[in-house]
């Protein structure tokens, strides 16, 4: 047992010095191949009347921890550094503020990995910084913040290859490392390192299969669209990252959510109206399925309503729903990567009408596949093969009607008109040019690129440690007037987030304060709560008054200490187990390096 377990550890010290040995390739690519320009020339296609591509653009390149913003010259406007990787995705919030996925896990598949997000403002300031990579759960991909503030993240979960089985897998399709479906999760942030899952839908809960008749689950597909094949899925990762969903997004008009499902060629839409426990089963929330699917597209092979040749997505990635007031709003734009497409190796832009009506409900004929059958519009290059990218990319429609593509696999992004003219296009240099790959591109409007220009300015933070239970403790914060000359700031404080502890402040609102005022202190008193070797976390607002969208957060972080009696009876247990048992001692060691290489 205890060469097995040494076994494991080389194991895991021969991956971890194989990931390093990676990155110093990678960092040492970075620095001999730094841009020797901080912008890079934008091409437009002559003879065009059109005017350039308006607005801003911002990407994060897959192997760089800066994430750059750039105007439509090609000019860098803007970085915000990081300790970490992307893991893949990054989404603008406004007013200079981004959300960022980070990679701190290595994932099932080839790609994707991340196990984190943070909010980071405009001064590179990690407003939020929450992680999902513990209990077998590993976030990748893609994120989605709704209008509520909440974040949608797509995720990992690890299933036995026992519970795979059991869950009517076919045996020769499971790897002994484990079987990986996905799920998504909303998480409520509640700290600066915190979050609450406030709602979560689980794909392994709607599952159907027609293999082993033995097991609860078994069916005929094709009689359950809503339901998903537990044995369907092309080869490619299929033994461990079954699904691979690549994309997120959300339709506030019918609370749905659509994802991207790369293993399956398809998209899917479900029901976010319904609560965790409906999302759990099929029946419940506005559309009355539960969990189940509302739509699918792509490929009926995946519910037993076609064959290959109705296949339509091929490998594809960044589904998403025209935004309202955008041409075409409502339909759904998916990058076809065209990955083995029977026509050849090429990808496309699919615009597709989804057979809905007014309430958000999609038809499906009797013993049929879900429509359209054909696409509304798409973009192809000419010749179709010149176009080509195998992975990563994405497309939005902007506000002249033109859609914006960005080939992440070549670092590209360009602007093609309704009839497939290329009018702009660039060609990235960040980090360098022969590490330019990014997840994808976001595009910023004209009418929103750079930060909000409040008159509210918070500065501090509160933080303590090692505090007795019950007691009072005490800090302070700034509070100022940033705005022009002759404004006058009323505040106030909002502490609504926060949970625990007594509070007190003072002063706790403020009228008329001018720029020429400076900062005033907020004294604070907080009674700590009863509870030992805990760590409480929230934030404290400071309000404008007279415009609630200009408010502050001030971090709050408060330790008690660990029961230093009880902490000093299992120490000297362990030393006593370590004098009299030599094998007790042996397995302490072992732990240890266990933890150290990160196996639990």
């Amino acid at each position: 047992m205890i060469q097995n377990v040494f076994n494991l550890v080389r194991v895991r010290n021969f991956v971890k010095y194989q990931v390093i040995g990676l990155t110093f390739i990678f960092l040492f690519s970075y620095l001999c191949l730094i841009p020797s320009s901080s912008s890079q020339p934008i091409h437009q296609t002559e003879g065009q009347s059109m005017p350039a591509l308006d607005g801003q653009i911002l990407f994060s390149p897959m192997w760089s921890t800066t994430t750059y913003l750039i105007d439509t010259t090609g000019r860098l406007v803007h970085t915000w550094e990081s300790s970490y990787l992307p893991g893949v995705s990054v989404c603008w919030l406004g007013d200079g503020t981004i959300l960022r996925t980070i990679r701190i896990g290595v994932g099932p598949g080839t790609g994707g990995a991340g196990g984190g997000v943070q909010k980071v403002k405009w001064d590179g300031t990690v407003e939020w910084d929450f992680r999902y990579n513990t209990n077998g759960h590993l976030s990748h991909h893609d994120l989605k913040t709704l209008p509520n503030g909440n974040v949608l993240l797509i995720a990992w979960e690890t299933k036995t290859r026992d519970e795979a089985i059991n869950a009517g897998r076919d045996p020769n399709h499971v790897s002994n490392q484990g079987f990986y479906p996905d799920h998504i999760i909303e998480v409520h942030p509640t700290g600066p390192t915190t979050g609450e899952i406030v709602w979560e839908w689980h794909v392994w809960d709607h599952l159907i299969q027609d293999f082993d008749p033995s097991k609860e689950n078994y069916g005929v597909v094709r009689d359950h669209p809503g339901l998903i094949d537990v044995n369907f899925g092309s080869s490619f990762m299929s033994d461990t990252d079954w699904l691979h969903t690549n994309s997120i997004d959300y339709n506030p008009e019918f609370d749905q959510i659509l994802i991207s499902v790369h293993n399956f060629g398809e998209i899917w839409i479900i029901d976010h109206s319904t609560t965790t426990e409906e999302a759990a089963g099929h029946s419940g929330g506005h559309f009355g399925k539960g969990g189940d699917l509302l739509y699918r597209w792509g490929n009926p092979q995946a519910y037993d309503a076609g064959t290959a040749a109705d296949q339509k997505l091929f490998g594809q990635h960044d589904a998403s729903w025209v935004k309202p007031g955008l041409p075409g709003e409502g339909n759904i734009l998916i990058f076809n990567n065209g990955i083995n497409r029977p026509g050849g190796q090429y990808s496309s832009v699919d615009e597709i009408q989804p057979p809905e009506d007014t309430s958000g409900r999609y038809y499906l004929a009797p013993d049929s596949a879900y429509g359209p059958q054909n696409l509304t519009w798409t973009y192809t290059a000419n010749p179709p093969s010149s176009f080509y990218a195998s992975f990563l990319s994405g497309a939005t429609r902007i506000a002249d009607g033109n859609t914006l593509i960005s080939n992440g696999e070549q670092g590209k992004i360009f602007e093609v008109t309704p009839g497939g003219s290329t009018i702009w296009e660039y060609t990235s240099i960040y980090p360098s040019e022969s590490l330019n790959d990014f997840f994808k591109a976001v595009y910023i409007p004209p009418e929103e690129p750079t930060p909000h220009v409040s008159d509210l300015s918070c500065s501090g933070s509160l933080s303590w440690s090692d505090i007795k239970p019950g007691s009072t403790v005490n800090g302070s914060f700034q509070v100022q007037n940033i705005g022009d000359s002759g404004s006058l700031l009323n505040w106030s404080i909002n502490t609504s987030s926060i949970s625990w502890g007594t509070w007190s402040f003072t002063p706790e609102s403020g009228r008329n304060l001018r720029p020429e005022d400076g900062p005033i202190t907020v004294h604070v008193s907080v009674v700590a709560p009863n509870e030992g070797n805990t760590k409480f976390e929230g934030y404290v607002k400071v309000e404008n008054q007279n415009n609630l969208s200009d408010y502050e957060q001030v971090p709050v972080t408060l330790k008690t200490p660990t029961d230093t009696k009880s902490s000093m009876i299992k120490n000297s247990f362990i030393q006593f187990l370590l004098h009299q048992f030599p094998m007790t001692r042996i397995i302490f060691i072992l732990k240890t390096l266990l933890k150290i290489c990160g196996f639990y």
